[in-house]
């Protein structure tokens, strides 16, 4: 029988009291049996503390008590939720030492541990050293298998487990379902289908999740559907399982009727429901839809977690909303969701590409512990607006903070090098990779190093330099060189990069129509025509411009030529208003970047309907007091646009800000921050 504090302690227990009081009443036990230890460390992972568990599990050992079979199963669970392969080998030495190698119990235990902490050979090792297995004993050693993305090692141990006879439960079925799913083995998921349903185990919601899931990874939507259908006990798991299927395979309505299914029903919806179908919104390119979502869940009483934040954060950048991705920001304040790396660095992301960098490097700076993917998020970022010398601090103050550069460490230095110039110091870089970090460059890197010589006019140099790369010249390579004879206006050498590009990625429309204006602005007509003559027998159609704006909650959306905003009247007035005072100002139409059989007066106008100069005009036109504009745009800037921009914010007093899909453009007071290299 239990001293009388072993029996306060056994009622303070969770769930029945607070692990802190049963923690102080343990404490008063004079001499705590091991039962006591074992309540104990069950108690800490059954609240979720699975760390403090370990800790009492070691406090044990220090107070030379000897655990039995049932403290060693409980510290293994609490192993197997923390995920700690360190922690795992030493239990696994303990149990060994204690003499409990071969019970089965624990051995059970033990695979599933390893299995968490993604270590397939120690639990193979126990899976060996077991003289008896059950069915449970196969079906840890397979999901340990699945959880370690060995996916041909798990069905080899589900086919082992039918030749010895062990029948497969419903938690094995569901458990090695997934490895189906990974190698896209529809024929082998349909047999276990079919064993399924000859065994009766079809209305498991679990099976018939996994079911669903394969069928869906393996192509066979409709098969998914079928099971889904036939399925008399639905849950948020198999509804979840469901949407996730229809989001992959671009049926986003379809989706959004299950989602809306769920939201009828009387149980309040978990987190994962909320976050499966804002992620699938995002995949499916609603970006609007996942953030009207959001604020459902919010008015609904579901706090966003740290997957919903992570997931819903692209949207802004999609839609270029700072004003969306600060009222998340503010709701990772009112949450304490800021302590985490990834929420942080995504926040940093968000604000960079969504053109306000002052604030990106706010949050970076506040942050209290920073990742190379930090590090790597605020050089990038620098990169994108241009700002290569800050790139490069940020680089020596990562090296100095002592966090390691990798790969994308030097894509993003190297390309922040490019956009501002920096050519010598980018090639200083470059040359280091290899020797002082010991970082193969690879063609990533060499195309930014083509980018910056290129940029800077030393076109021989970068030819020479992508003639003397290690591996197959890339597109982005040839791309760089060729948009740098557009500039430079280099025929020769277009022609030698456009037949490159032409060859590596035929698909691709750019190269074909910057060719073109090439060959146009150098009154080549001859050569563009046959360049479109060749775009047309290929069957290649151009990407069409687009560009979007947020005014207050809403986004607005401009193609070229565009007539259907509502001020449209007033934005085609401004532009002819304002095109006189910029053509006092010394602006002239580059009429030379139309590759079309047009006039002047026609190519002027046609200019003037470019989807990022209608988006401009709305944005100015509703300013209400601010000081600068956003633009997105879809494709390049044009270079009259770009040219075009700087006489406007100069005109009208504002900061013009463009993001295209290669960086951003800051025009102000009639300069812009690329110093006219883009």
């Amino acid at each position: 029988m239990l001293s009388k504090p072993n029996s306060q302690f056994l009622r303070a227990l969770p769930p029945c009291g607070d692990i802190r009081r049963a923690r102080q009443l343990f404490d008063e036990i004079p001499n705590p049996d091991i039962q006591s230890w074992t309540l104990l460390i069950t108690a800490y992972k059954k609240s979720g503390f699975p760390e403090e568990a370990l800790k009492v599990y070691e406090e044990l050992g220090e107070r030379k008590v000897l655990p039995d079979q049932l403290a060693l199963l409980s510290v293994t669970k609490a192993c197997a939720a923390l995920g700690n392969l360190i922690k795992a080998k030493g239990i696994h030495q303990d149990v060994i030492r204690f003499g409990y190698r071969s019970d089965l119990l624990l051995g059970n235990a033990l695979i599933d541990m390893y299995g968490k902490c993604k270590y397939a050979q120690g639990a193979r090792d126990v899976f060996d050293n077991l003289r008896a297995k059950d069915v449970i004993s196969w079906t840890s050693m397979s999901s340990c298998y699945v959880n370690c993305k060995l996916p041909r090692e798990a069905l080899m141990t589900f086919r082992e487990m039918r030749l010895k006879g062990v029948r497969p439960n419903p938690v094995t079925l569901s458990s090695v379902l997934p490895a189906c799913s990974d190698l896209k083995s529809l024929n082998l998921g349909r047999e276990i289908h079919g064993y399924i349903v000859r065994n009766g185990i079809h209305d498991n919601v679990y099976v018939s999740s996994a079911l669903v899931d394969m069928y869906a990874s393996c192509s066979s939507i409709k098969q998914a559907e079928l099971v889904f259908n036939s399925t008399h006990q639905s849950d948020y798991v198999l509804c979840n399982v469901i949407m996730s299927a229809y989001f992959s395979n671009g049926e986003c309505d379809k989706a959004l009727r299950i989602f809306d299914q769920l939201r009828k029903g009387r149980t309040k919806l978990n987190h994962d429901s909320w976050n499966s179908v804002i992620g699938g919104c995002i995949q499916s390119g609603r970006t609007d839809k996942a953030l009207q979502i959001l604020h459902e869940m919010q008015q609904s009483g579901v706090k966003p977690n740290k997957i919903t934040i992570t997931s819903v954060l692209p949207a802004c950048i999609d839609l270029g909303s700072i004003r969306r991705g600060k009222e998340i920001h503010g709701c990772l304040l009112r949450h304490l969701f800021l302590e985490d790396e990834t929420v942080f660095t995504a926040l940093v992301f968000m604000y960079a590409k969504c053109g306000d960098l002052e604030l990106s490097k706010r949050v970076f700076y506040v942050m209290p512990k920073k990742d190379t993917i930090a590090w790597n998020t605020m050089i990038i970022g620098n990169s994108m607006h241009g700002k290569g010398e800050e790139a490069l601090l940020l680089f020596r103050e990562m090296a100095s903070s002592g966090v390691k550069p990798n790969s994308v460490t030097f894509t993003g230095v190297l390309s922040g090098c490019s956009h501002s110039q920096l050519v010598d110091k980018g090639l200083m870089i470059f040359y280091s990779m290899r020797k002082e970090h010991g970082i193969e460059p690879d063609s990533e890197h060499y195309s930014c190093m083509v980018d910056a010589l290129s940029r800077a006019g030393r076109l021989e140099q970068a030819y020479n330099f992508i003639q003397s790369m290690p591996m197959k010249p890339s597109a982005a390579a040839w791309g760089a060189l060729l948009g740098a004879c557009r500039v430079y206006k280099n025929v020769e050498m277009a022609r030698a990069a456009g037949e490159q590009l032409l060859e590596i990625e035929p698909e691709n429309a750019g190269n074909y129509v910057l060719l073109s204006n090439i060959f146009e602005a150098a009154k080549l007509r001859e050569e563009a025509s046959k360049i479109r003559k060749l775009m047309r027998e290929r069957g290649i159609i151009k990407v069409p411009g687009c560009s979007w704006i947020q005014v207050k909650d809403k986004v607005h959306t401009f193609v070229v030529g565009d007539k259907n905003s509502a001020q449209t009247a007033d934005i085609y007035r401004f532009l002819t208003e304002v095109g006189e005072k910029m053509r006092l100002a010394g602006y002239l139409p580059c009429t030379d970047l139309v590759g079309q059989d047009l006039d002047a007066e026609e190519k002027e106008y046609s200019l003037c309907n470019h989807s990022e100069r209608l988006a401009a005009a709305f944005g100015i036109l509703n300013l209400d007091g601010a000081s600068s504009i956003r633009v997105f745009k879809n494709l390049r800037i044009c270079g009259d646009c770009h040219n075009a921009m700087q006489y406007l914010a100069k005109i009208v007093g504002v900061q013009i800000i463009v993001r295209d899909p290669l960086r951003f453009h800051h025009f102000k007071d009639g300069l812009c921050s690329c110093s006219d290299f883009w």
